[in-house]
């Protein structure tokens, strides 16, 4: 019997026994009577999506359809529209840098719940790559730059999920650490790298979670594309590692039959257009593919049927659903536990009695996720000026806008009310359909009722747009293809409108184009309407009809918004401005040009703090940004994209109700410090060239100092570091609170060799553990030291090896503020 290991309940959901229960057996007894009774055709046919997100029902084997979707902060469910609500819970970087496997744990709970609730059986969730470089544009959805803390995080998310009874599929598998070039780029990686680094939080997680599933990237990792990379998906991943789950393709990764098959990939997604299905039939029947390969990507696809409960006569894995969750006060405690208090001076928080200036586009207009697949719905955001105005005494808080990060046109939303009306070649209106947000992302069958790819001609956008400011607004077409936009009567353009660029998803990732400017006045209505005369090839393994109305209202001079920003300022007690990325910074399809925020948020916090020495900086980003007025201002808190309830747990946090309880994941500094930033391939290569030395092991190698290294993070008490000891590789640390609030503190532990060896890292860390206590109170932790901790890939054997030696344990605060320390030999 291949894989199937044993699970059963436990007190924090389901529990890896190691070895198949009789519950495995008998699943994988009926996952062999379903497989003998299908015909190749339908075998391949269950290899390959019926649409953008399902596979098909079997209805001879007692197979429902297998639905998956989109995470990882959410459940967008297989309808991408604002009118199917998800909860959106903070950033994955938000996620990690609480530093509390257990927190994750429950966020996965959190979300089993929300796919149960949308009939969803697999979360396309979590991401596991590697902040490589600071640059890479989507690392707000990656954990760390560190493979042991991504790793343990990673673990206790899917251990959540799939406690709920649903898959999760652990993505990109491997080396997917940027976007540039991200569907043809050849990462070269060397092998010890590609092991003790990306490999390592895959591995982590299959030991430590037994995922149902993982997801293969659109990159070639060393000359073989990831989706036909047999060595690390057959000989890796399942042989040495022992995986039993699926192996799905990122969307339209899969690029051919038979090395796709051959390379060990399950399921090739989307459909109905795939290189499997009846593609595969022909290829084992001409005898290019060999059908025992066919049979063990179906009998794994059954296996993840029945353990998420689709298959007739098979027992679920999971046959009682934790208790509910309430999701919105969850995403609020992760919010407040993830947010990072990088400077804190003269004591300026908590905020103090008395008035408070808040001033920021984003204060108002807060970025609560990140761009791309990443993106859901959420019933309800609370910004920051929303968090602050029910938390602080009527009448003690002010707001300007000070300066905007958005410099491009951003989708239609606040003041619209938009719907979509699709007509056929003759004109005839042959179905409607709700655009709350101002952007149509159809994919596959996810039409309105009535309409039919084969009879859509056009989808118009139409309704008012009620201005908030008058003035001269902007108006924009986001997406590829004819467009006519229509504002008030006139119309501005009527053409084709072709984005740059090869990504065949570049029209959801594209910028906006400006193409209309129409003077408004406040309060107002007028009717606006977007047209686009729709045409996909029939040819496309994906059908999507994906446009949006973009828009802009009127700005003001810069330099007049903050002057008043500053008069604002300088008459509080304390100002607090909220500077943010926006999705042209920080998304999935494009990396990052540079790490500067965007317009001129910078000169606003320069001449706020120079107005007012208490000038609190909350920064609103999804990963590393450069704060070139660090020093200059009182307070720095991290707050990443911090999810629906962001602006509230901001309250709690800034008032003192809690503490920020985050730690960092990654490490902030300035890009001209950063001593890897390569992320664009040259010749379709991108070397590895750094080898294992990313993140805080590449700083400490170059001998630079960053703004705020790894680990670093305060909260509003102090510790005392009173006592290490080491039997072995236990450690044991003593600390005590010596503060006058309750707190926790992240205890780290790191690992670095008593004779330096310049071909590994000067330390990295072993472990962690959290503790919390009351003032004055002291409390140990005790962390295991894996055995992976002291090994390296020998690349001459191709095999782990364990290096002993004399070695130190250091205990602290980040990895620059260690307290304790110790000596073990190994």
């Amino acid at each position: 019997m291949e894989g199937a290991h044993g699970l059963r309940r436990g007190g924090t959901g389901v529990v890896d026994t190691g070895k198949p229960s009789a519950a495995d057996e008998a699943r994988e007894a009926v996952v062999e009577a379903a497989l003998r009774r299908l015909d190749l055709d339908a075998k391949t046919r269950l290899l390959a999506g019926q649409d953008t997100w399902s596979l098909p029902a079997l209805s001879e084997i007692g197979l429902r359809s297998l639905v998956m979707s989109d995470g990882p902060i959410g459940v967008r469910g297989v309808r991408w529209t604002a009118d199917d609500p998800s909860v959106a819970l903070p950033s994955p970087t938000a996620l990690a840098a609480t530093w509390d496997p257990s927190l994750a744990h429950r966020a996965g709970v959190l979300l089993a719940q929300e796919a149960r609730r949308k009939g969803v059986h697999v979360l396309l969730a979590p991401t596991v790559n590697l902040h490589r470089s600071p640059l890479g544009g989507r690392h707000f959805e990656a954990y760390s730059e560190d493979p042991h803390l991504t790793g343990r995080i990673g673990t206790g998310y899917v251990r959540g999920v799939q406690s709920g009874g649903v898959g999760t599929t652990v993505k990109h598998f491997v080396a997917n650490d940027a976007e540039t070039e991200r569907f043809t780029v050849d990462n070269q990686v060397p092998e010890r790298a590609l092991h003790e680094l990306y490999l390592a939080p895959f591995e982590a997680i299959v030991s430590g979670a037994r995922p149902w599933g993982v997801m293969t990237a659109y990159n070639t990792v060393n000359g073989t594309t990831m989706t036909e990379h047999h060595h690390l998906v057959g000989e890796v991943l399942r042989g040495t590692w022992g995986f039993d789950g699926i192996n799905v393709s990122d969307w339209s990764a899969a690029r051919d039959t038979a090395r796709a098959l051959r390379g060990g990939l399950d399921i090739a997604m989307p459909g109905p257009r795939t290189v499997y299905g009846d593609a595969l039939a022909a290829a084992v029947r001409d005898g290019r593919a060999d059908e025992a390969d066919v049979d063990a990507a179906v009998r794994r696809v059954l296996r993840l049927a029945a353990r998420v409960g689709i298959l007739r006569g098979a027992e679920p894995a999971v046959t009682e659903p934790p208790a509910p969750v309430d999701g919105e006060a969850l995403a609020r405690e992760i919010a407040r536990r993830s947010f990072v208090l990088v400077r804190n001076e003269r004591g300026a928080l908590p905020l103090k009695p008395g008035t408070v200036a808040l001033i920021g586009a984003a204060a108002r207009d807060a970025r609560i996720l990140g761009g791309g697949s990443a993106t859901v719905f959420p019933p309800r955001t609370v910004s920051p000026l929303d968090g602050l105005t029910a938390a602080l005494p009527e009448g003690t808080l002010s707001y300007a806008v000070g300066a905007d990060p958005a410099t491009e046109l951003a989708t239609a939303g606040r003041g619209f009310t938009l719907r979509a009306v699709c007509r056929d070649a003759a004109g005839t209106v042959i179905g409607t359909g709700s655009a709350p947000s101002g952007h149509i992302q159809w994919m596959g069958s996810d039409l309105p009722d009535g309409v039919r790819h084969d009879n859509l001609h056009t989808v118009e956008l139409t309704g008012t747009l009620t201005p908030r400011e008058s003035g001269p607004h902007t108006f924009g077409i986001k997406g590829k293809g004819a467009f006519t936009l229509t504002v008030d009567g006139t119309t501005y353009y009527d053409g084709v409108q072709r984005p740059d660029g090869k990504d065949p998803f570049g029209a959801l990732f594209n910028a906006p184009v400006p193409r209309a400017q129409a003077e408004l006045t406040a309060g107002e209505p007028v009717t606006v309407s977007l047209t686009h005369t729709v045409q996909v090839p029939d040819d496309r393994p994906l059908r999507v009809i994906t446009f949006a109305l973009a828009h802009a209202a009127p700005r003001r001079d810069p330099d007049e918004l903050i002057a008043e920003a500053v008069e604002t300022a300088r008459n509080a007690d304390t100002a607090v401005v909220v500077v943010a990325t926006t999705d042209r910074v920080e998304s999935e399809g494009f990396d990052r040009a540079d790490l500067r925020l965007p317009g001129r948020q910078d000169d606003l916090v320069r001449a706020v703090a120079a107005a007012n020495p208490r000038t609190v900086v909350v920064v609103n980003s999804g990963s590393p940004v450069e704060l070139p007025w660090r020093d200059e201002v009182a307070a720095v808190l991290l707050t990443w994209f911090p999810g629906q309830e962001g602006g509230a747990a901001l309250a709690d946090v800034l008032t003192g109700a809690h503490e920020p309880g985050g730690r960092l994941p990654t490490t902030w500094g300035s890009l001209a410090d950063a001593p890897v930033t390569q992320v664009v391939p040259v010749a379709g290569e991108l070397p590895y060239t750094e080898g294992v030395f990313i993140g805080y092991r590449a700083w400490e190698k170059a001998g630079r100092t960053p703004a705020y290294p790894f680990g670093h993070g305060l909260g509003y008490t102090d510790w005392t570091y009173e006592s290490l000891d080491a039997d072995g590789t236990t450690v044991r640390v003593r600390l005590r609170n010596t503060g006058e609030r309750p707190g926790r503190e992240v205890v780290q532990v790191y690992l670095s060799p008593a004779e330096p060896d310049p071909e590994r890292p000067a330390r990295w860390l072993a472990g962690f553990a959290g503790a919390e206590a009351g003032p004055g109170e002291s409390v140990e932790v005790s962390v295991e030291l894996p055995r992976r901790a002291f090994e390296i890939w020998d690349e001459k054997v191709k095999a782990w090896a364990f290096v002993k030696g004399s070695y130190e344990i250091t205990a602290g605060r980040s990895i620059v503020d260690r307290r304790l320390a110790a000596r073990i030999n190994v």
